[in-house]
């Protein structure tokens, strides 16, 4: 997978010969992470609830990776924590679904929530070293009262998945300051990227293929995103777990730039050199956002800004659609 920029050599020296956990490992960003990790010598091992397929995704990269199927806060994953040292733990295993989290609350809470405090309580049991890394979201911040959102603004989330992941947050934090863990957030903004099978990138890419003449989109067009490059949230992870804080901050990552949906339409049917015409529904998700655009200047401070273009990543992006959804899709049809 392309992630358009190139990482700082000497961050990846940080995690050389290092051993790091990644759970949620069968996703789409933790399978960008653990590319990188790897390319930067490090040994990985990746748990999922999902079985992953180490020869598809990793047969060609250096390094060592392992997989475990398990769930993070079963008896299972205790078991398999306790008799394991790691350097470094990346937990991005979530259901990361704003809409999906308001039709099933309890699902969510237990995902995202329950578990990660399990991991917390792990950690301060063994007396972990390890420097973990949340994966958190813009969403704890809601229908923000201004633009750009820094992360002194208030969080007031509009749905569960919000809810939840403002509260694992704070307990990231508060297990930081009380029981001396290395801990910090990433509070992400709209991802995407080569791999992602969902979200609004990936649903207009799918749309404009299965009808080439009328893309359909939600809402009026005046929704905004700060779209974040995955190769620029890998880039994230990898600064905040080797020069950020270790008191429970919750960075921002995002692009600090405004693209509305009607503006991302339009470079999705340029991109695919199509003549498609943009037909806006009106409806929106419940406990999604009208508007999100966000300031990272913490994260900047330590070397983890954002440089990925939307034009770098939209057409990044395009050449894996074409190549790995569109194509099978043709030889299916053939």
């Amino acid at each position: 997978m392309d992630d358009v920029r190139l990482i700082d050599p000497a961050l990846l020296d940080s995690f050389v010969g290092r051993r790091v956990l990644v759970t949620g490992g069968a996703g789409f960003i933790p399978s960008h992470l653990t590319l990188a990790l790897l390319s930067a010598g490090a040994d990985v091992v990746l748990v999922d609830a999902q079985p992953i397929d180490l020869e598809r995704m990793y047969s060609h990269a250096p390094g060592r990776v392992d997989a475990v199927q398990v769930a993070v806060g079963t008896p299972a994953f205790q078991q398999f924590f306790a008799a394991q040292s790691f350097d470094y733990i990346f937990h991005l295993a979530a259901r990361a679904y704003a809409a999906g989290s308001v039709q099933a609350p309890v699902d969510d809470f237990t995902t995202n929530l329950a578990a990660t405090v399990d991991l917390l309580e792990q950690m301060r049991n063994l007396k972990s070293q390890a420097r973990l890394v949340f994966a958190s979201s813009a969403a704890v911040y809601g229908n923000p009262a201004k633009l750009p959102i820094e992360e002194g603004d208030l969080t007031v989330p509009v749905s569960p998945y919000g809810v939840s992941k403002l509260a694992a947050e704070r307990y990231v934090a508060v297990y930081a300051q009380l029981y001396n863990i290395h801990a910090a957030s990433l509070r992400l903004f709209s991802v995407y990227g080569p791999g992602q099978t969902k979200q609004v990138v990936f649903d207009l890419f799918d749309k404009l293929q299965r009808t080439p003449h009328e893309l359909v989109v939600l809402g009026d067009g005046s929704q905004v995103r700060d779209l974040v490059f995955v190769g620029d949230v890998v880039h994230a992870f990898l600064a905040v777990a080797a020069r950020g804080r270790g008191d429970g901050y919750a960075y921002n990552v995002a692009s600090g730039i405004a693209t509305s949906t009607a503006e991302l339409a339009q470079a999705i049917i340029a991109v695919q050199n199509s003549y498609a015409q943009i037909r806006f529904t009106g409806a929106t998700r419940p406990g999604d956002p009208e508007r999100w655009v966000g300031r990272c200047e913490p994260l900047v401070a330590i070397g983890g800004a954002p440089a990925s273009t939307l034009h770098d990543g939209i057409q990044a992006t395009a050449q894996w659609f074409n190549m790995h959804i569109a194509g099978q899709a043709r030889e299916v049809a053939a």
